[in-house]
């Protein structure tokens, strides 16, 4: 069954309206047809069954049928703060981490960040990402669309850390500890219940790695710097490797 996020104002009590993209897909598309039923979401934590009552240039309206539980947000909430990688590796990262689980990515320029930072135009970027966000989103059956935050500064990222309950700083150390180790370490005793709501901070570096300088601010700012294994992988793999790993250490995939 097809879902959509749409805007809050537009899932009132009992009906849902679709505009825009979304309607155009499943008009144009989908050849949605009345009768038909959709899933409609707020990403504020309402969402519904809805069944489409008429279709109009544009618009299409569907009737609330009723309201669904929400079962597919993680407990624990995961940020990925990722380096500004080449070309389009974000896409990947912002698209795969919402599949996964994400709640938030908060992209950030570091001492070895490639990419020329362009301000109007990452506006644009920017905008392309949450869309991405959304219809990966939209794919996976989530109840949210992550929440995608314009570029931050090194500074600006440090000042964002003690915002999370416990911070991971990936670090490619050969004697270092594992992000298990750490993860346990931090949520030592907790249970399904009371990890419910924390929220943990993954900083991903760019394709040339942190500085032993950015390693240091980045632990006196509350990071714990892990390990993501014995093998070194690439700034858009990390993320995922790393948000899988505290998903599952969360209990989130049976851990």
């Amino acid at each position: 069954m097809q879902r959509y996020f749409i805007a809050p104002e537009q899932l009132t009590a009992t009906e849902a309206v679709l505009t825009g993209d979304d309607a155009h897909h499943l008009v144009k598309v989908m050849r949605a047809r009345p009768g038909q039923t959709i899933i409609c979401s707020d990403g504020q934590g309402r969402e519904v069954l809805a069944e489409i009552t008429a279709l109009e240039p544009g618009i299409v309206r569907a009737s609330v049928v009723e309201t669904l539980p929400l079962t597919a947000e993680p407990a624990v909430h995961v940020w990925i703060a990722q380096s500004l990688p080449k070309g389009d590796k974000l896409e990947l990262v912002i698209q795969k981490g919402t599949e996964i689980g994400a709640a938030r990515f908060l992209p950030f320029l570091s001492a070895r960040t490639v990419v020329q930072y362009d301000e109007r135009k990452e506006a644009k970027r920017v905008d392309r990402w949450r869309k991405i966000a959304k219809e990966a989103a939209e794919q996976a059956h989530r109840n949210r669309v992550p929440v995608i935050e314009a570029p931050l500064t090194w500074k600006q990222l440090l000042n964002r850390v003690p915002e999370a309950d416990a911070a991971f700083f990936c670090y490619e150390k050969p004697s270092g500890r594992q992000l298990r180790e750490a993860l346990r370490d931090a949520f030592p005793a907790d249970s399904a219940e009371t990890r419910a709501g924390r929220t943990v901070l993954l900083v991903i570096g760019p394709e040339g790695g942190f500085t032993e300088q950015e390693l240091q601010e980045a632990e006196a700012a509350g990071c714990v710097a892990v390990g993501l294994g014995a093998r070194i992988l690439r700034t858009e793999t990390a993320g995922m490797v790393g948000l899988t790993c505290v998903l599952y250490e969360t209990g989130e995939m049976g851990g």
